[in-house]
């Protein structure tokens, strides 16, 4: 997400902070550059028009004007600006009350509700500690009710029968006695949706939450459909009291134009966001977050807080020790770190998240290749126990029976077998002296495999 706009912005600032000093005339156009970029990204005019405006404000005063470094001062005005325009900080879910907490999902067909009912759940329960319930009120969609059964299952939460003769008022006060029942935490409602927006949704809706009283109501937004989907969340919110929205389908969207106007239009925050398509992929949404990545300062704390979730620390700590002892890093060690960043999405998304990698060519990034990973994985797994703990021995016919058992070729093992060593050096190095920033440095003078820089 926001790749477009980022790139774009990048260039501006680029040129804003080679002047020796800001005049009116070159911030002008600095910001008219901006206002385009933004449009492009498929933020709402009025939103983008406020965002100029105060950004101008400040950009023709004393704080920039007077300063030593006007062009990194700007870059300083424009993400406070962002995030600002975002809402300040994350807003967590507010489950405070006596349980059962019910929380209410509301948007158009097709926006990823009831995905997004799995993924809270499964949040919740593994962060949260909470028991969790699910139910589904959409009587209309064809298996959707099913759907929600099969994903309540794959995520060990509770689920609700209904049934596609019933009303939805009388599913959701239904769900809500059993919660009540069975002592459960919080009970997660999925809602109907629409192609478009009618008076028939809306007063059916208006039931079911009148019904339930939520504590939180939460409109899903697919951030692809762009404009449409911003008014769509503002008629929801004229009909209900909305108390945030969760962008949806974010790693398909480069433009970013819903999350930056949403929180304008409806004045309530972005609370998550769906980030890919399994159960584990919702992530809080921190505007300061999504600014720094914006303007290509990238979101290391987001990075680090992944790696924390998704990586197996005691295997971590055996390969640290292993190293350290001298006792070198081999092929399994190799297949077993590219398993690691197969769960944190792989390494588009990893490097989304590092500084400056908006500075790298235009489209570098969406070149990296993650089935890269996956055949160094089956050429691995085509050897022996012996040949991956010692990969000298791998002479010309053991690479031929390799490159037959993965379906490659022997330039892709020969290939595999050249960048292993690479990385054999680099682990040696970090292992003798210089540490973290020496292996970084050998990361970026070499070239991982998968990625086209």
């Amino acid at each position: 997400m926001f790749d477009t706009l980022s790139e774009k912005l990048t260039r501006v600032f680029k040129d804003l902070r080679g002047q020796g000093r800001l005049t009116e005339e070159n911030i002008n156009d600095g910001l008219r550059e901006v206002r385009l970029a933004m449009l492009e990204a498929d933020v709402a005019l009025p939103v983008v028009k406020d965002f100029i405006t105060h950004v101008k404000e400040r950009a023709l005063g004393k704080e920039v004007m007077t300063s030593l470094t006007p062009g990194q001062v700007l870059i300083k005005i424009v993400n406070q600006e962002l995030v600002s325009l975002m809402g300040e900080q994350h807003v967590p879910l507010q489950l405070n009350v006596q349980p059962p907490a019910v929380i209410l999902l509301a948007g158009l067909q097709g926006a990823g509700k009831t995905t997004t009912v799995a993924k809270l759940g499964r949040m919740l329960q593994e962060k949260d500690k909470k028991k969790v319930a699910v139910v589904s009120c959409d009587v209309y969609r064809p298996a959707a009710i099913k759907q929600l059964q099969t994903l309540a299952g794959e995520n060990g939460l509770v689920f609700v029968e209904s049934s596609e003769t019933s009303k939805p008022v009388d599913i959701a006060k239904s769900a809500l006695d059993l919660a009540k029942r069975q002592m459960i935490d919080v009970l997660i409602v999925d809602s109907a949706g629409r192609l478009h927006i009618d008076e028939e949704l809306m007063q059916e809706i208006k039931q079911v939450h009148e019904l339930l009283s939520p504590i939180e109501t939460l409109f899903v937004i697919d951030s692809m459909m762009g404009q449409d989907a911003i008014n769509a969340a503002k008629a929801f919110n004229d009909a209900l009291p909305l108390s945030g929205n969760i962008l949806t389908k974010t790693d398909g969207d480069a433009r970013g134009g819903a999350a930056l106007t949403v929180k304008h239009i409806t004045g309530k925050p972005i609370k998550y966001l769906g980030t890919g398509e399994k159960s584990s992929e919702l992530t809080p949404f921190h505007p300061e977050r999504i600014a720094s990545r914006i303007l290509g300062m990238g979101d290391v704390l987001s990075l680090i807080e992944e790696v924390e979730q998704k990586t197996d620390k005691v295997q971590a700590e055996k390969l640290a020790k292993k190293i350290k002892k001298g006792k070198g890093f081999n092929l399994q060690d190799f297949r077993d770190q590219l398993v690691q960043m197969n769960n944190m999405g792989g390494v588009a998304r990893l490097i989304d998240k590092l500084p400056s990698m908006n500075q790298l060519p235009v489209g570098a990034v969406s070149q990296v290749n993650d089935k890269e990973f996956v055949k160094l994985g089956a050429i691995i797994d085509s050897m022996t126990q012996k040949e991956r703990t010692y990969p000298d021995i791998i002479n010309g016919s053991r690479k031929k029976r390799i490159a037959k058992g993965s379906g490659t070729q022997i330039q892709d093992v020969n290939r595999l077998l050249k960048q292993f060593k690479q990385m054999q050096k680099m682990m040696k190095r970090f292992a003798s002296k210089g540490g973290i920033a020496k292996m970084m440095r050998g990361i970026g003078g070499g070239k991982l495999p998968g990625m086209p820089f």
